[in-house]
């Protein structure tokens, strides 16, 4: 795992590449939302390192690679603080275990994520938040490792993102992820995780 470990920054510094370029380019003071700045489909691929957070003794250090299809549903809200949109989100996560008991989790995840359209802006805020499952090389014999390889999980993320073109977006945030059994063990030493995320988005 020591070679994740080294390439992971150079990954999350080249994710950061085309916001930090796109940054400088002009933007028009008029603004209307209309569906062109609110795409019927998305495919993401974003980039997360997290930490664990509350009540774990092991100091978790998790690197994660989520694949994302997003579909909008529901109408685009064109005034007021509101302004955005809806979408329907399908997840998949494949996170080495930097430091940990386990080495690698990997799963699924379904949610909703709502965008803020601002006005004369190519920002776009986000929330974001789902539910899935997924599994884990647990190791029960350990003190506060996961005691089944099968686990639950919840994500919820924060951020913003930024219109490159009419395709491209580039996003930067947070993400939480809380991992859980369900209390299929005793004890069920859930993982708490915490940490930035950056990804780029492709719009149809």
């Amino acid at each position: 795992m020591k070679i994740f470990r080294i390439l992971f920054p150079f990954l999350l510094v080249s994710l950061c590449v085309p916001l930090a370029r796109a940054a400088g380019d002009r933007v028009s003071t008029h603004f209307t939302p209309d569906d062109s700045d609110a795409p019927s489909f998305e495919m993401a691929t974003e980039t997360a390192y997290m930490l664990g957070i509350i009540g774990n003794p092991n100091s978790y250090e998790i690197g994660a690679q989520f694949i994302t299809a997003r579909w909008r549903f529901g109408p685009v809200y064109r005034e007021g603080f509101f302004a955005g949109y809806n979408q329907f989100y399908v997840l998949s996560m494949v996170e080495p275990i930097f430091r940990g008991p386990e080495n690698l989790y990997y799963g699924i995840s379904v949610g909703l994520r709502y965008n803020f359209l601002l006005p004369g802006s190519r920002f776009t805020p986000y929330v974001s938040g789902g539910v899935g499952l997924g599994w884990i090389d647990s190791h029960a014999n350990i003190n506060g490792a996961q005691g089944q390889d099968f686990t639950f999980n919840v994500l919820g993320a924060g951020g913003v993102s930024y219109k490159i073109n009419d395709q491209w977006k580039a996003t930067a945030g947070f993400v939480f992820q809380h991992l859980s059994n369900g209390g299929q063990t005793d004890p069920n030493p859930s993982l708490n995780l915490l940490g930035p995320q950056f990804g780029l988005t492709y719009s149809f």
